[in-house]
């Protein structure tokens, strides 16, 4: 491998991971095919540059020695279409690699480099880097990563939708949470009235309600903005936020009960049941919007 290559890296960037080390790509934790040792050096290059224009003059002094005598266009153009099968990619509208004409090309979207830790001694090359920089088995990593899989929906097993799909169905959602807190507070009173009916767990309950309205309207405020902006680091961030949106949105998936007599217990049950849902949509539709059409 190249000396710009020389130094133990792992590159995170979407749902991929890179080892410079070992060459392994893994997705979600999940090992993806090989790729061979000149394709693996472009996507490699790409990532240290990234948001940088990488010529192709400069992959070819990097790749092909001057006394190779090779069809480099041809060569180059095959490579680069690897790197992108390999990450999913499309020329067309890229998610990765963007295809400058005639200058090169660029990795767009954000890439996190970490310094990887030196494989221990007689360790078998078994372990991994953890966030803070601590080494895990990579055992673990991987059937963490499976777990999850198994549970939640993967970004494979989904279609691809239009971003503009995603866009408009994301920030209805959070519209529609948005109205729902706000109504809440305005109508407090009411809600009080209804939980003393409740017994001693009302007080809790009220207050559980109250903090997680004034907690979420920030938070939709923010999805909002994001989506309207079209911030390309929202899917990555909104995972990050999942396991605590998650929380606070089954929480709130109780309210209906509190307008049980105006509405009926059967709508009281079906709308708490599509409000259980809904934090699983949100996650499903970013990951359909990544795998999707610009």
């Amino acid at each position: 491998m190249s000396e710009g290559n020389s130094q133990p890296r792992l590159f995170r960037f979407g749902m991929f991971e890179l080892d410079s080390v070992t060459g392994e790509l893994r997705k979600d934790g999940k090992s993806r095919p090989r790729i061979r040792d000149q394709v693996l050096q472009i996507l490699i290059m790409l990532l240290e540059k990234s948001d940088d224009v990488v010529g192709r003059d400069e992959l070819r002094e990097r790749l092909w020695p001057a006394d190779t005598f090779v069809d480099f266009d041809h060569g180059l153009n095959t490579a680069i279409n690897q790197v992108r099968s390999a990450l999913g990619d499309s020329a067309v509208n890229p998610k990765f690699i963007q295809t400058l004409p005639r200058r090169g090309y660029r990795f767009i979207g954000p890439v996190q480099i970490v310094a990887r830790a030196n494989v221990i001694a007689g360790d078998g090359g078994n372990r991994d880097e953890g966030i803070d920089g601590f080494e895990q088995p990579r055992e673990v990593l991987t059937a963490t990563a499976e777990m999850r899989s198994s549970i939640l929906s993967d970004s494979e097993d989904l279609p691809a939708v239009r971003k503009e799909s995603v866009r408009i169905l994301f920030s209805l959602i959070q519209l529609m949470y948005l109205i729902f807190y706000i109504i809440f507070l305005v109508r407090l009173s009411f809600a009080e009235a209804v939980l003393n009916d409740w017994g001693r767990y009302a007080y809790s309950v009220f207050l559980v309600l109250v903090v997680a309205a004034a907690i979420g309207i920030p938070v939709r405020l923010y999805l909002l903005t994001a989506m309207a902006f079209r911030y390309e680091g929202l899917n990555e961030k909104f995972r990050k936020l999942f396991p605590f949106l998650l929380v606070l949105d089954e929480m709130w998936a109780l309210t209906p009960f509190l307008c049980v007599q105006q509405i009926g217990i059967g709508a009281a049950i079906a709308t708490a049941a599509a409000l259980l849902y809904l934090p699983f949509s949100q996650r499903s539709l970013l990951l359909m919007g990544a795998e999707g059409k610009r």
